[in-house]
């Protein structure tokens, strides 16, 4: 009879009946992976709860690892500055990513952001999904391939399916753009201004959908 494998997975941290201050106070204890050993601290979500938007993103880079809160590097401050351009008010926001941990490869004193795996993305599910149950958003948006398909499932195309509202049983809808981080890796200012503002107009569209989410006047 052949061994049984243990699956990596968060679920045993994550705390009964959650609420968001016991996840957030829970998830610095996880050791649901490996990641856990190289990285700072755990950067869980951050924003209100319940929020109407949950955007996820892949992972923590290397600011957010060392400040320990999520999209606070220069993708962040590329997302904050699109959602005003796109109408949104950034309070009424709910931001974290499918992965907790910082998973990154060493090149001198630089820390390289590393692709978790799908392991990693599965080991790290129980976090979001606790995290969705606990903010209840009307609408999610995924930043990028890896939490697109964390969340839709490994045959979503971002590239193809970008900007697709779907009903979904996790929320009202759940729509994917790119990650902020891919805008900032453009070749050249020419193809970085449009990538933008798509960006832009793929972000403009929630309002649409959730007009209460509109940047007060």
């Amino acid at each position: 009879m052949a061994a049984k494998v243990e699956v990596p997975t968060a679920a045993p941290w994550v705390p009964p009946k959650p609420t968001l201050p016991k996840l957030i106070a829970a998830s610095k204890r996880c050791e649901g992976c490996d990641l856990y050993k190289h990285a700072t601290q755990t950067v869980f979500g951050a924003g209100p709860s319940p929020a109407p938007v949950m955007m996820i993103g892949e992972q923590p880079g290397d600011a957010e690892d060392r400040e320990g809160a999520p999209f606070v590097g220069p993708a962040g401050k590329l997302l904050d500055k699109a959602l005003v351009e796109a109408g949104i008010d950034r309070e009424q926001v709910y931001v974290t990513n499918a992965v907790k941990h910082f998973k990154f490869i060493e090149r001198g004193k630089r820390r390289i952001h590393a692709k978790p795996n799908s392991i990693e993305i599965a080991a790290c599910r129980p976090w979001l999904e606790a995290e969705i149950e606990v903010v209840r958003p009307e609408v999610i948006v995924c930043l990028g391939a890896t939490a697109a398909q964390a969340v839709m499932g490994r045959a979503f195309r971002v590239t193809q399916q970008r900007g697709i509202f779907f009903p979904h049983a996790l929320a009202k809808f759940v729509v994917a753009t790119v990650h902020p981080s891919a805008l900032l890796r453009a070749p050249d200012p020419e193809r970085r201004h449009e990538e933008y503002r798509l960006f832009v107009r793929d972000l403009a569209a929630i309002p649409k959908k959730i007009p209460a989410i509109r940047l007060r006047a």
